[in-house]
């Protein structure tokens, strides 16, 4: 048997003995930025694993296909969605031009089955049918929207839009309220810098706005893909959700803290309506998967 080393043995031995052409800080400088590289890389690598293997339904691969195509045609603000979008992205379930009934039939058949994608590409549709988001199209209910968070101009977007959605796997959750009457109705937590508020900027604050195009959360080039969970379609607590939402609006108005990276944060303000109408158990709001999927749910309401 030869004692000889392999060829991966010797260039591991090479390269521990070689000589370093840089040396001192100018040498550490470079370990450094190497490691960091590798740091992002990895995590990035981690995210992509995540975004593809998990919340992606029964048939992944339909649903990737799904989304890269709304995201290659989803378009920056100010320009007008190609007329080939809705076709090339719904034509096989819907045809190139469904009305409001049969959106609202798919939808409804989308909503049933559990988690399902309210895309750019829809809501175009339906705004161009209908001119608002209502009952008309989204069947009645409220439901957790979530989504990736990115800029929506240009010239960075055609890039970042791809890398928010599947190298960064946190998301940032919303609530939506479809009333059988009247617009579709959103509860969005943020800081008060997001909502145009100069006085205390970092403060946590609610919004509750029309679900259109001026919401802060609403499909756009940049947040195209939002996966949508129905919560509950029962008239009476839809026709209540709107007050419940104003109370917790309120109630953070009055407790004037700090949004926080991890908590308290939008997704907290999320999960706190959440426990409190009854959707879901503290226990269900803490675990790992929510964690990483959306940072802060999970944190404690007082």
């Amino acid at each position: 048997m030869s004692d000889k080393p392999t060829r991966a043995r010797r260039l591991l031995e090479r390269v521990r003995h070689a000589r370093h052409p840089l040396h001192g800080w100018r040498r550490w400088a470079v370990i450094v930025g190497q490691g960091m590289v590798g740091f992002v890389a990895l995590f990035a690598a981690v995210n992509l694993v995540l975004s593809l293997s998990t919340f992606r339904g029964e048939d992944p691969l339909s649903r990737t296909v799904h989304e890269l195509r709304v995201l290659w045609f989803s378009s920056p603000d100010g320009a007008p969605m190609s007329p080939t979008a809705f076709p090339t992205v719904y034509g096989r379930d819907l045809g190139p031009a469904p009305d409001t009934v049969a959106i609202h039939a798919f939808l409804e058949r989308e909503a049933e089955d559990g988690v399902f994608l309210l895309d750019h590409v829809m809501v175009d549709r339906i705004l161009k049918l209908n001119g608002r988001i209502d009952a008309r199209s989204v069947p009645s209910g409220v439901y957790v929207g979530a989504h990736a968070l990115g800029p929506d101009d240009m010239p960075l977007v055609p890039v970042t839009k791809f890398m928010a959605q599947y190298l960064l796997f946190p998301r940032h959750a919303y609530i939506l309220v479809v009333p059988e009457s009247g617009p579709a109705i959103a509860f969005s937590a943020s800081q008060n810098a997001k909502f145009g508020i100069d006085t205390h900027p970092e403060r946590l604050s609610a919004e509750i706005a029309p679900f259109g195009p001026n919401a802060y959360d609403f499909p756009s080039s940049g947040e195209a893909l939002h996966e949508m969970t129905r919560i509950t379609n029962d008239p009476a607590r839809v026709g209540a959700a709107i007050e419940t939402l104003k109370g917790a609006q309120a109630r953070l108005a009055a407790e004037g803290l700090t949004y926080g990276l991890l908590a308290p944060n939008s997704n907290t303000a999320v999960g706190c309506v959440l426990q409190g109408s009854g959707a879901i158990t503290q226990q269900a709001r803490s675990s790992i998967l929510l964690a990483l999927r959306a940072p802060g749910f999970g944190a404690a309401c007082d």
